[in-house]
């Protein structure tokens, strides 16, 4: 019964498909007028290219580009009124010291040498922040440290304004470089080294674009930057024993989370063996000029423009949808074109940005995640027992990635139910829940001794939540537009994982099903790996003397895949793993469609997102617009992310039993293709558009002894106060209130309301 079960959703599934297939296109056409819905995203056509801040800056300035990411193309010099810019972090300036030297010699040392280091420093306006924490504003849990970086900021402002001059310090990095006043003559005799880290280098490792899946949930997290920055020196076994706790969700509550987040940090920072001294903020430019300009952008708060959600708002002005987007970019690309462990310069995440399409994507102001292609509707886990996990589910046999039976007896933390919106791939084959059971089974195969470390490290975090899935059912989901109806095949597939007390948020990020690739890519990447062609990663690619896998670039490369899916279309090739989810015609028409896509386009890069690529060269790439109308995600969709606005706490009141907030949030006034942002007091509302203008109240309250005693989020509203009901949650004694406010989950940047107050024993 179970194999014939999992053929049958396939066969349901393969119905649907011919369904959507005959709808969709026979819709449109009988409509008259132009079609409401435009699946991709705004521009037809973007052209990615490689150029040097002085020759961008000119392009920039006559719309000849439209915006460019990763630098300054003006220098910090004046820039056209029509030319606008926007902020996120760049890096992190730290010290460390040389353990040869007398200053390093102990904690006291180190730290006192590290505030002297940090007065001393020059200055970078606009570019730089004093911050001796690692934890920052562009972080979503800035607030939850936000007294103990003041703390840190108050240490350092009250050191001695010495010069630096008797220590010997290094500078690496051009801000680095440009702060250090006087550096150390010798590359032998030095005491300490100030050396600029760069934000998306510091997580090229943990975030990924391994097919479906952009790294672990805590990915945007302060703490998690911190625990990646510091050198915890003799601290290393306490902080990996809360690292552990942290990942795996041992805890219970969000409360002792906050705790072990911030005792994390202070474990971490408390030694002064690698001190943060401040941020460093990027800068990047866009042409906003009325007709030729581009608007509606959202952007990462920590990768700015090469993000995501960035390619998915950005809207040329002349142009309602269509229209050329031409982008520059500070760096060629340099690493090799592959879903597994590739596209990992900046040149290489840009481009995958666009034509890879992840189950979510980061949540471009805050630390969370947002719904792609799979929507998590269902979660369950009791509270104090475990659910049971079906015999008929599957889980990947490590080392071989086969798919087993889960068999009896075993049991999971928590069950996440997930819809999947299966459309089409570039090579005009449709996904089925076979693509997302292979990925999960490749996680598995390349990990361990005989597979890739860099796949090993990037899937941990998976195949240590990951107990079992299990296909549901296959539904098909209705939409209209105006008079348009469209019907989508979505697979509805349980996931049952680990986690102890993770939210649903981060479970949902653990290993959510989904595959950004037809599962035949998966197997000739796989093959060409075994057969010697290649290498998945460049570590791996130098140690066995081959290229790194490439299915683009490299002509070798690709004539040995051609060659390859020959031999793999001849045989109907279907992977072991795959034996019960996928037929022989199925296979065949797969492998088929592979070998066309090939023929036409001249490259093996086959996805089912919103761009394909479609021409390359040493300096520029094009990519162009996938309109499938099997995917509901188009124009339009992240548009609420355009234009973050903020809110602010204007007054904070804080009583034994609650707090009041009267809030001021910022409104945006349209004219025109402009607009301007005013700030003002929160009102009553008046209709229900109103709702998305009322703040969200986050709020960690800390008690005398430092500890975290409450924390949460409030959406209460008593007029035009927000409130936050504390009745009965804190102990007698004296507590310091933290709060701060968000519009539509913007939380770059906040301003931080402090109060102070004490709760009375009961009369």
């Amino acid at each position: 019964m179970k194999g014939p079960r999992l053929r049958l959703g396939a066969r349901v599934g393969r119905r649907l498909v011919l369904v959507v297939f005959c709808l969709l296109w026979a819709a449109p056409s009988g409509a008259g007028h132009e079609l409401p819905f435009y699946p991709s995203y705004y521009p037809q056509e973007i052209r990615l290219e490689a150029l040097p801040p002085a020759a961008a800056a000119p392009l920039l300035r006559s719309a000849k580009l439209h915006a460019y990411v990763g630098g300054d193309p003006f220098a910090g010099g004046r820039v056209p009124a029509d030319i606008k810019p926007l902020e996120s972090l760049g890096g992190y300036l730290v010290v460390s010291f040389n353990s040869a030297s007398p200053v390093a010699a102990s904690r006291e040392s180190r730290c006192e040498a590290a505030r002297r280091i940090a007065r001393s420093l020059g200055a970078a306006p606009g570019l730089y922040v004093p911050h001796p924490y690692p934890v920052t504003p562009y972080h979503m849990d800035y607030l939850e440290h936000f007294d103990l970086a003041q703390f840190a900021r108050q240490a350092y402002a009250a050191a001695p304004s010495g010069s630096s001059a008797t220590l010997r310090v290094q500078a690496k990095g051009p801000l680095a470089e440009r702060l250090v006043k006087a550096q150390a003559k010798s590359a032998r005799d030095w005491d300490a080294t100030v050396e600029d880290i760069d934000a998306e280098g510091l997580l090229a490792t943990h975030g990924l674009s391994l097919d479906g899946w952009l790294g672990p949930p805590w990915l945007k997290d302060g703490w998690f930057h911190a625990y990646l920055l510091e050198a915890p020196g003799p601290a290393r076994q306490a902080v990996e024993a809360l690292y552990r706790r942290l990942v795996t969700g041992a805890f219970d509550s969000p409360i002792a989370r906050i705790e072990l987040e911030r005792q994390l940090v202070s474990r971490l920072t408390a030694g002064c063996e690698r001190v943060v001294l401040g941020y460093s903020v990027r800068r990047e430019y866009f042409n906003a000029e009325f007709s030729q300009g581009v608007e509606n952008i959202a952007w990462d708060s920590q990768t700015g423009f090469n993000s995501a959600i960035f390619l998915r708002t950005v809207k040329l002005k002349d142009f309602p949808w269509n229209g050329w987007l031409r982008l520059g970019m500070t760096s060629r690309p340099a690493a090799a074109w592959n879903p597994i462990a590739g596209f990992s310069d900046p040149a290489g995440r840009l481009l995958w940005a666009a034509v890879g399409d992840p189950a979510l994507i980061p949540a471009p102001y805050g630390s969370g995640w947002v719904a792609n292609r799979v929507t998590l509707v269902a979660v369950s886990r009791p509270p104090t027992s475990e659910v049971e996990v079906p015999e008929d589910a599957l889980v990947p046999e490590p080392g071989t990635g086969l798919l087993r039976d889960a068999g009896k007896g075993k049991s999971a933390r928590a069950r996440l139910t997930y819809r999947l919106v299966a459309s089409a791939f570039h090579d005009s084959t449709r996904m089925t829940p076979a693509d997302a059971a292979y990925a999960y089974s490749f996680a598995y195969r390349w990990s361990g001794r005989a597979g890739d470390p860099v796949v090993e490290a990037a899937t941990a975090p998976l195949r240590q939540a990951l107990v079992g899935f299990r296909l549901v059912k296959v539904d098909a989901e209705v939409r209209t537009y105006s008079d348009n109806t469209f019907t989508y095949v979505v697979p509805v597939i349980d996931v049952y994982v680990t986690g102890g007390a993770l939210e649903a948020e981060s479970l949902a990020a653990l290993a959510p099903p989904w595959s950004a690739l037809p599962w035949p890519v998966m197997v000739l990447m796989e093959e060409a790996v075994k057969r010697g062609v290649a290498a998945f990663s460049p570590g791996e690619a130098r140690r066995r003397g081959v290229p790194w896998l490439d299915l683009a670039r490299d002509p070798k490369t690709k004539a040995a895949l051609a060659a390859l899916v020959d031999t793999l279309a001849a045989q109907a090739y279907i992977p072991p793993a795959l034996k019960r989810l996928v037929t022989a015609d199925e296979a065949q028409t797969r492998w088929a469609a592979l070998k066309t896509f090939y023929t036409r386009r001249g490259h093996f890069l086959v996805t089912n997102g919103p761009y394909a690529l479609d021409k390359w060269s040493d300096r520029e790439v094009v990519v162009t617009a996938f309109r499938d109308f099997t995917n509901p995600n188009g124009v339009g969709t992240y548009d609420r992310f355009a234009i973050p606005r903020r809110a602010f706490v204007s007054r904070l009141t804080a009583r034994g039993d609650r707090l009041e907030i009267a809030p001021e949030i910022e409104r945006a006034e349209r004219f025109l293709r402009e607009y301007r942002i005013v700030r003002e007091p929160l009102g009553k509302p008046v209709s229900d558009e109103d709702r998305a203008d009322v703040p969200v109240c986050r709020y960690v309250i800390v008690g005398a002894d430092g500890g975290v005693a409450d924390a949460g989020l409030s959406r209460e509203r008593e007029g035009a106060r927000l409130v936050v009901n504390l009745r009965g949650r804190l102990k007698p004694g004296a507590y310091t209130a933290l709060v701060a406010l968000a519009l539509r989950d913007n939380w770059v940047n906040p301003e931080v309301a402090v109060a102070q107050f004490r709760v009375d024993a009961a009369p």
